[in-house]
């Protein structure tokens, strides 16, 4: 039996560029569905009931949701030679951890560059540098956030890289001077095909901020 692989996604996605990177690693077919996520589809409907959120993974017929974890399902319904997590417990936990702090802090923090104004806005961006600090403190001098194998941490960061050129446009900033060993890597990763494929366009995505803004009533 071929295995049946459906993506429900929204191409500006910074948690979706994770599941299609993930697929395109393992080599893995898949049926790329766009979603509107202002008229949400049955099907995104009946696949992800609680949350009514895209990503989601459809494989033969059985929802998987949340990024991340489609990211350890993937790695472990496709094994290959260099898996995505680690194999030994102790560093799994670790970059389970690692995952996790992304997602508690980036996403909001990065919402404030382009969604907040005045002192929200500088308090947030003043955070969001912090926090970039620190996980690239983690990096260290290291290839990748798993040594010289791309993994599950840089898929988990890699995912917001597009979305960077309109974080520094509207927070009034430069990253990369912030945290330059964070844009080497960024630029690492980007020469994978996996993540070249993914990552969506970073002037597209910036032209969007203002409809966005529109949508959130920010002036």
């Amino acid at each position: 039996m071929v295995d049946e692989v459906i993506l429900l996604d929204y191409w500006p996605s910074m948690f979706g560029v994770r599941t299609r990177i993930a697929l395109e690693e393992k080599n893995i077919k898949f049926d790329y569905r766009e979603q509107d996520l202002c008229n949400k589809s049955a099907l995104l409907l009946e696949m992800n009931p609680v949350h009514k959120k895209i990503p989601v993974l459809i494989h033969n017929g059985k929802p998987v949701c949340e990024s991340l974890i489609q990211v350890e399902y993937i790695d472990e319904t496709w094994p290959m030679e260099y898996p995505l997590l680690p194999s030994d417990p102790y560093q799994r936990a670790h970059a389970r951890f690692w995952g996790d702090f992304i997602d508690k802090m980036l996403p909001g923090l990065g919402k404030l560059m382009w969604g907040a104004k005045g002192v929200e806005q500088e308090s947030g961006k003043k955070e969001f540098i912090e926090m970039l600090k620190t996980v690239e403190f983690e990096l260290g001098d290291r290839t990748y956030f798993g040594g010289e194998t791309f993994g599950y941490v840089d898929i988990a960061l890699i995912g917001f890289y597009g979305w960077f050129d309109a974080f520094e446009k509207y927070g009034n900033f430069s990253i990369e001077a912030e945290c330059p060993t964070i844009i080497a890597w960024a630029k690492r990763c980007v020469k994978r095909d996996s993540v070249a494929k993914s990552l969506p366009d970073s002037e597209k995505v910036t032209e969007l901020i203002p409809e966005l803004k529109k949508k959130k009533r920010v002036e």
